[in-house]
């Protein structure tokens, strides 16, 4: 099946579980929007605000991300293949996010 994603502008697939309570909701939610459940879960995700909290846990939490985060950024130098495309954009997007909060505070 993969073969036939890979010309697609979204080949890419996320799944997650939900109780029975917040699937109702989600779907509510839905039909108000009047759009697609992909468009909606989309944009719910991509509009969300990430929060950092100062506490002891949390940053180590953040951390151990960034410490992967490096490493990921070293695999990546040299020849770029197209997974260490994708980890660079990822990397790319993550420290965007981080940059932007911080001007924000």
């Amino acid at each position: 099946m993969s073969g036939l994603d890979k010309n697609r502008k979204r080949p890419y697939t996320l799944a997650f579980r939900v109780s029975a309570e917040e699937r109702a909701r989600i779907h509510a939610k839905i039909k108000v929007a009047s759009i697609p459940i992909g468009e909606f879960l989309r944009q719910s995700a991509l509009s969300q605000d990430v929060l950092v909290y100062a506490g002891k846990y949390e940053s180590d939490r953040l951390a151990v991300e960034l410490k992967q985060l490096r490493k990921k950024v070293i695999i990546t130098e040299g020849n770029f293949d197209e997974n260490q495309q994708e980890v660079l954009m990822e990397i790319k997007e993550i420290l965007r996010i981080m940059i932007e909060k911080n001007k924000s505070l």
